[in-house]
C-alpha cells in the first residue's frame, strides 16, 4: 500500500521544481515536446526527488547540485 501523505508531498514537490529550477523545467518541457503524458513526466521527476531524498540520507552529507559547479 502506497503512503498517501508520502505520495502527496512528492506531487507537491514536483510540481515546485518545475517551476523554480531550471533543470526540471527543462526536463519537463523536453519530455512533453516527446509527447510524454504530463502524469508520466510528474511521476519521473517524483522518482528523481526521491533518489535524491535517498542518496542524502545514505550519505549523511548535503545536497550539492553539481550543475551549479560546472557552470
Amino acid at each position: 500500500m502506497a503512503n498517501k501523505e508520502l505520495k502527496k508531498l512528492f506531487h507537491l514537490s514536483a510540481l515546485t521544481v518545475i517551476q523554480y529550477y531550471p533543470e526540471f523545467r527543462t526536463y519537463y518541457n523536453r519530455k512533453k515536446e516527446e509527447g510524454k503524458h504530463p502524469m508520466s513526466i510528474l511521476n519521473a521527476i517524483r522518482n528523481k526527488i526521491a533518489l535524491r531524498v535517498v542518496a542524502v540520507v545514505n550519505h549523511q552529507k548535503p545536497y550539492v547540485n553539481n550543475q551549479l559547479i560546472a557552470a
